[in-house]
């Protein structure tokens, strides 16, 4: 784990993909690799997520891949097979913390408010993901919440953009931030690898300047 966060503070930016058609994952990783975002959280929103895990893991090894929206035992057997560096939750499952433990996964369970963090640290976690950011009150509520514990390291991930992540990275203990405005729907729908890796680029310069 502690390795893996050392490469998430050096990106800073996790690219949160739903992919619908599985291959489109080999390009799309190259546009997001090649312009400095050597990272991808493939969510199970989508039925591909597994398949798709695995071909960017074949393609790009340099790469460091994450599964998100893992929900439960399952997502997370699938995830590890595939290659996952490690997974992400929306909520906090301690069903779903346990299997990971079992095989041996790192997990970034969602949190957003004083009784989850109290629960993930009773699992013995102190990574997680503060989600959904924006709606749950931003960096006013991030920093509200590190005050009483300042051991937490956090993932903000929902409402990110370039507006305001630059914001949210002046916090310490923020490790990265989960966005998705690189690698839109529609983006990867239309097969528009030349504008994700421009927006790749720009967002890749943008945190690096923090």
């Amino acid at each position: 784990m502690q390795e893996m966060m050392i490469r998430l503070r050096q990106i800073k930016i996790v690219p949160v993909i739903a992919i619908e058609e599985a291959k489109d994952i080999i390009p799309l990783g190259h546009a997001l690799a090649d312009n400095g975002l050597p990272i991808a959280e493939i969510t199970f929103r989508t039925e591909r997520a597994a398949e798709a895990i695995s071909l960017l893991k074949a393609e790009r090894p340099d790469m460091l891949i994450g599964a998100g929206t893992v929900l439960h035992g399952e997502h997370v057997r699938q995830a590890k097979a595939a290659g996952a560096t490690f997974v992400v939750s929306p909520g906090l499952n301690p069903n779903t913390v346990q299997a990971c433990r079992q095989i041996g996964i790192p997990i970034i369970p969602g949190v957003n408010n004083a009784s989850t963090i109290e629960q993930a640290l009773e699992l013995g976690i102190d990574f997680v993901k503060f989600f959904p950011a924006e709606p749950s009150g931003g960096m006013v509520m991030i920093k509200a919440l590190l005050a009483p514990y300042p051991q937490l390291q956090v993932m903000p991930t929902g409402g990110i953009s370039v507006k305001n992540i630059r914001d949210y990275l002046a916090i310490p203990q923020i490790v990265a931030c989960g966005g998705s405005w690189m690698v839109s729907a529609q983006l990867i729908r239309n097969k528009e690898w030349k504008k994700i890796g421009k927006l790749a680029r720009e967002a890749a310069a943008l945190v690096n300047a923090c």
